[in-house]
């Protein structure tokens, strides 16, 4: 067995350009800290041992007193207030937390891995290849962020959740969606209006083509779609139920599927063993897709309060978030989208308020669209809920909370094994943070400077105690 214990190897230079996996070797380590190589894998048993931390657990609103927490694999084996053994037969690693807090990996449930760098007409002009090499760059910020899982809801993501399962991109789990459907006129339909009319098995639009959104306008043509999304391995499916702010025809007032549409949407996934969220912001559009079926709400910003009390009596999720007003600076001053973006943010306060009169199962996510500077305030915005919930609260939230709404995909969610949370047996997505956040929350807002390590599925990608 190999013993590294943190803190005997000093790489000067950045961090995260050598952030590597714990089981390396220490002549391994030792080149790392002199030549530019990034995130190195390796296929060898590790074991990782935490000494002396505070655990958050995900569930819980205080931390354990002094513990040791042991990761074997990409599984958390034990945690104890006594010493713990490592096993004989593995390399390991020895991270001495000096009294630091470990959590678990945040979850965004609200995120576009493909959507974040480009703007609007990057997107529906660039090639695919282009789109995909850049969220591959953000999807390791992302990850550097401390987030180590996702819901992509809507884009082309197959393939970049492919590069980081593989471990080719370093990046975070993502529970890919696929494309979003959306109807004629709908919120995900760029169109330009010479290429009206539709015509079913005529060429598809650009945002088609790329992955970004599909059209589909009968009960059938929903079914197509949403069983396309299941065929190229989406862990649910999202539609977009109601007007929306980026799409330039798609006022937030109309309802877009119909009743049957929606069902058909419910039926497919269902027997696909998931389910389907929808983009709402309506009390009409809400309420139509709790009525065909659908499980989880994405935003809600101008709902009613009988809304609220029917959320709850069904037992639906909603997906929230607490949207920075810089957002609405990716459209043009007068414009109609930036009008539409004032009014949804304008809701974001009452919404909050009645998820908390009502008890709603509430999710975090921050939908960041075609804006790579506010990508990086991402922690700063689950930071921001402080208005609304309490520290505790709120990391809950984003760790075992959010987890439980992964949970909805069964058998489609693309990983095996316990998100969310720190317990024996869960996976080994963790952050070691230097301070207390349940008692300063802004800790997470620098996490930078403030998640000291962050791993991944049992691996170390960053680690500033070596």
């Amino acid at each position: 067995m190999v013993q590294l214990r943190a803190g005997s190897e000093h790489c000067k230079s950045d961090p995260v350009r050598h952030s590597l996996p714990a089981a390396l070797a220490s002549t391994v380590l030792a080149l790392a800290c002199s030549a530019p190589v990034a995130f190195a894998q390796t296929a060898e048993p590790t074991a990782v041992l935490f000494e002396n931390v505070r655990v958050f657990d995900g569930k819980s609103d205080r931390l354990s007193s002094a513990s040791n927490v042991l990761v074997v694999g990409n599984e958390i084996k034990t945690i104890s207030v006594s010493s713990i053994a490592v096993p004989e037969g593995v390399q390991s690693i020895t991270i001495n937390g000096g009294g630091r807090t470990l959590m678990p990996g945040l979850i965004d449930v609200h995120w576009h891995a493909m959507l974040v760098r480009p703007t609007v007409p990057q997107l529906l002009t660039s090639d695919i290849g282009y789109l995909t090499l850049a969220a591959g760059a953000e999807a390791t910020a992302t990850l550097m962020r401390g987030f180590t899982t996702v819901r992509d809801v809507g884009g082309p993501a197959f393939s970049l959740k492919r590069a980081i399962d593989e471990g080719t991109v370093v990046g975070p789990r993502i529970f890919p969606s696929g494309a979003m459907i959306t109807v004629t006129s709908g919120h995900g339909d760029f169109r330009q209006p010479f290429e009206l009319p539709r015509v079913i098995g005529a060429p598809r639009s650009r945002g088609e083509e790329v992955g970004a959104a599909m059209i589909a306008d009968s009960p059938d043509e929903v079914r197509v779609r949403v069983r396309e999304q299941l065929l190229l391995g989406a862990s649910q499916i999202k539609l977009t139920a109601g007007g929306g702010v980026a799409s330039p025809n798609s006022p937030l007032d109309v309802s877009t599927f119909t009743s049957e549409e929606l069902r058909a949407a419910v039926e497919a996934a269902e027997n696909w063993g998931t389910y389907v969220t929808v983009h709402a912001y309506t009390s009409e559009a809400v309420q139509r897709a709790i009525a065909a079926g659908v499980k989880c709400i994405e935003h809600g910003h101008l709902m009613d309060e009988a809304t609220a009390k029917l959320i709850a009596k069904s037992g639906v999720w909603l997906s929230m978030q607490p949207l920075p007003p810089e957002l609405g600076e990716a459209f043009p001053p007068g414009s109609e989208e930036r009008r539409k973006f004032e009014q949804v943010l304008s809701g974001t306060d009452a919404t909050y308020k009645l998820a908390k009169k009502y008890k709603l199962k509430t999710a975090f996510g921050t939908d960041v669209l075609f804006s790579h500077a506010i990508a990086q305030r991402q922690t700063s915005l689950l930071a921001s809920l402080t208005r609304w919930y309490t520290a505790a609260e709120i990391l809950r939230m984003a760790t075992g909370v959010n987890a439980q709404l992964l949970a909805l995909s069964g058998l489609r969610s693309p990983y095996v094994g316990k998100l969310g949370v720190v317990e024996e047996g869960a996976l080994a997505d963790l952050l070691l943070v230097d301070g207390n956040p349940i008692e300063n929350i802004k800790l997470i807002e620098d996490p930078g400077r403030n998640f000291v390590v962050i791993m991944k599925d049992g691996k170390i990608y960053k680690n500033a105690l070596r």
